[in-house]
């Protein structure tokens, strides 16, 4: 990345889409052009010749955690919801060139990190393995919506981090909340401390606080339910996809959802589209739609039917419970929801035996729409 060049696909980006410069975004663009130069401009130390440094110093050193390689400073973006954090943090992913480079959702990093550790149980210092997989591959990870809340993410997490740092790996964060606030309630939280100064020390510090919501101002000019189910409504849920894409590129359509594979309508970073038959009236585990609710700021969800009538009605009340285990999660998690129907909310359920439930689904269905809910952060 030449001097200037994530400056000028910013500047460009806005006029693209007729925003105005945000004076706030355009000091973090700077501080990531600076990073990218400086990852640009280091020499690369390959995962073999990183080895044999490592193990040459420890020969003068009796303590390997002596042996760090010093991380080019990263960048810990934080501030409300919708300010063009994960923007910002993608338009430098995308324009970095290396090949080596990383970006996770914050909570997909975790999960990769838990089955690591349940591959190499018996091992001694699993996360030291761990953490050389990942250098083996990366030189910079970049973590969409970091957040802790689980006590075994937090006491992991400080372990995860210094052996990521001493290995020369450089950190982008984006988070709804400042480093100091991380698992602020959490047991045990004096141990956690170490983590927030070892993030602090690593990584600039910069409050996105633009008075601008971006994603409420995109959603709040949209509709959020399209009825009936025609060609009129796929191209407006198509191009609803794309302009919250933000010119982000698809992703490969089938996901790995605790090891099983789904298959959506399309994906980008935070942002998922996927069709009902696939997470309703296929078999699936409430667990799904936990991990799918983590994963995904906004979700719309294509070709919803009436459900709880005709032949098939007692096995048509187990879709019924799907969706609205699905609608459970997603509002708990905040998540930004689109919908697609064969009719009107509050028609969707003509059955018997779920009435009282999907009163309160209706009510929540509704309430989802709301200016008041669109302006909450995701809580993943």
């Amino acid at each position: 990345m030449q001097k200037n060049d994530l400056t000028f696909h910013y500047q460009k980006e806005i006029a693209d889409q007729h925003f105005q410069v945000d004076e706030k975004q355009l000091k973090a663009v700077s501080q990531l052009e600076s990073i990218a130069c400086q990852l640009i401009n280091r020499p690369v130390v390959l995962p073999t010749q990183y080895t044999r440094f490592r193990k040459l110093l420890n020969c003068f050193s009796r303590k390997e955690k002596n042996t760090v390689m010093t991380p080019v400073q990263g960048l810990y973006l934080w501030g409300g919801v919708g300010r063009g954090k994960t923007w910002l943090m993608d338009l430098f992913f995308h324009h970095l060139e290396t090949e080596r480079k990383l970006r996770l959702h914050f909570h997909r990093f975790m999960l990769i990190i838990h089955d690591a550790l349940t591959q190499l149980a018996g091992h001694q210092n699993p996360l030291e393995i761990v953490a050389d997989r990942f250098k083996a591959q990366t030189d910079l990870l970049c973590f969409d919506e970091f957040s802790v809340s689980d006590i075994t993410d937090a006491m992991l997490l400080a372990t995860v981090l210094k052996a990521l740092f001493s290995r020369g790996i450089t950190l982008i964060a984006t988070s709804n909340i400042p480093p100091d606030q991380l698992y602020y309630h959490g047991l045990q939280r004096a141990r956690f401390m170490h983590t927030i100064d070892l993030i602090k020390k690593h990584c600039h510090v910069i409050h996105l606080d633009s008075d601008i919501d971006y994603r409420q101002r995109a959603l709040k000019n949209a509709y959020l339910y399209f009825t009936p189910l025609n060609q009129k409504t796929e191209e407006a849920m198509a191009n609803l996809f794309i302009k919250l894409a933000k010119k982000q590129k698809d992703q490969v359509c089938l996901l790995n959802i605790n090891h099983r594979f789904l298959k959506a309508i399309r994906v980008t970073e935070g942002l998922l589209a996927i069709d009902f038959f696939v997470l309703c009236i296929e078999p699936r585990s409430s667990s799904d739609y936990v991990l799918l609710s983590r994963l995904y700021h906004t979700a719309l969800l294509h070709n919803v039917v009436v459900m709880g009538i005709g032949p098939a009605a007692k096995t048509d009340d187990n879709t019924a419970r799907r969706f609205l285990a699905l609608i459970d999660e997603f509002y708990e998690r905040k998540v930004k929801l689109i919908i697609s129907a064969q009719v009107p909310i509050s028609e969707l359920y003509q059955g018997e035996h779920l009435t009282f439930e999907y009163r309160r689904c209706v009510s929540r269905l509704k309430e989802m729409q709301s200016e008041e809910y669109l302006s909450q952060p995701h809580l993943p």
